[in-house]
């Protein structure tokens, strides 16, 4: 089961509550809190895309720039030896830091979905 949904580049979790009997979820990556919900699939992804337009809609209304999801930017913290070890690889492949790290997670990604 796929716990997340695509629309307009912005990915949304799913996620269920037993207790209230309904599909929730928020936009994940942004800092912008986006949440919806609905009584099944079709409630839920429909009030989904409701909610990304609506907040569409409020930054054009209000003149400021929506926020992207997934900027391609991010900070990884490791150990300390994985780090230097890492370090070292790239380092001893003629590779920066940043393209070793982006050439694992296309490889490991590349195995995910391949299964």
């Amino acid at each position: 089961m796929n716990n997340t949904m695509e629309y307009k580049g912005y990915v949304g979790s799913v996620e269920f509550s037993e207790a209230d009997g309904v599909f929730f979820g928020k936009v994940q990556g942004i800092r912008s809190l986006i949440s919806y919900e609905g009584e099944n699939a079709k409630a839920l992804i429909r009030d989904f895309h409701e909610a990304v337009d609506d907040y569409l809609v409020l930054c054009k209304e209000e003149g400021t720039k929506p926020e992207v999801a997934y900027k391609g930017s991010f900070n990884v913290r490791l150990a300390p030896e994985l780090h230097r070890d890492a370090a070292i690889y790239a380092m001893t492949h003629n590779q920066s830091l940043n393209s070793f790290v982006e050439t694992a997670v296309r490889e490991k990604l590349a195995e995910y979905k391949v299964s």
